[in-house]
């Protein structure tokens, strides 16, 4: 993941909910035309690696 991607990410934690999901639905509306090279093996893995990882640290912290 580039450190630009970071960044957005980064700020986009930041934000107020009602922003996130503002967000969330503008950046789904421009990806709908959006025609993305496949996906391979690795960065899938790496994906949910990052998801598993986020949901973990998320549970930590709600215990």
């Amino acid at each position: 993941m580039t450190s630009e991607i970071q960044n957005i990410l980064q700020a986009f934690d930041s934000m107020a909910d009602d922003d996130k999901r503002l967000l969330a639905a503008e950046i789904l509306r421009r990806s709908a035309t959006f025609d993305p090279l496949p996906i391979d093996d690795d960065q899938l893995v790496e994906a949910a690696d990052e998801l598993f990882q986020q949901l973990d640290r998320d549970e930590a912290a709600d215990a």
